[in-house]
């Protein structure tokens, strides 16, 4: 598992380092190329390669998967980070994290999303005095400088990361 981690987090870096002008790139491979031939079929000579498109891996949005990994993606950052502690049976939960998601998405990288879930990570939920999800925590350079308990609507929410953007 950890080694799982460390390939994505290194994934992750070499693929984000430099971002695409749109949301798909194209990449064009050598062994895609459809030959041509020459009327007596004696030659071939590659043509204008095949395009593929896909999608940017970097994400902004992650899930926390232990301790460590908190410290190393959320504390030492040098991008702000929404944290959103939230449980699996929580209603509200379900409904704020699609919402922060969508909002922090918006962002295009000013902002990342961890999320933590309190049952599986309670010693993070106590350390940041998490009395009741979902609990949003707004970390910047490895400080809580805000927070809120509870939903709120997409306004309320780009708000909220407007004034941890700054």
């Amino acid at each position: 598992m950890a080694q799982r981690l460390l390939l994505r987090r290194f994934l992750a870096s070499i693929i984000c380092k430099e971002p695409s002008q749109s949301r798909w790139a194209p990449r064009a491979s050598r062994a895609l190329q459809t030959p041509q031939r020459s009327p007596n079929n004696l030659t071939v000579t590659p043509s204008q390669a095949r395009s593929i498109y896909t999608t940017r891996v970097c994400t902004t949005t992650f899930n926390i998967q232990d301790g460590p990994d908190f410290q190393d993606r959320v504390v030492n950052s040098e991008t702000p980070v929404v944290v959103d502690f939230h449980a699996q049976w929580c209603g509200p939960c379900k409904i704020l994290g699609p919402r922060l998601e969508k909002v922090v998405a918006k962002q295009h990288g000013k902002v990342v999303m961890a999320k933590v879930d309190i049952d599986d990570h309670t010693d993070l939920a106590i350390e940041y005095e998490v009395s009741a999800v979902p609990t949003v925590l707004a970390i910047k350079n490895g400080d809580v400088v805000d927070k809120f308990v509870g939903i709120k609507d997409e306004d309320q929410l780009e708000a909220f990361l407007k004034k941890l953007i700054g």
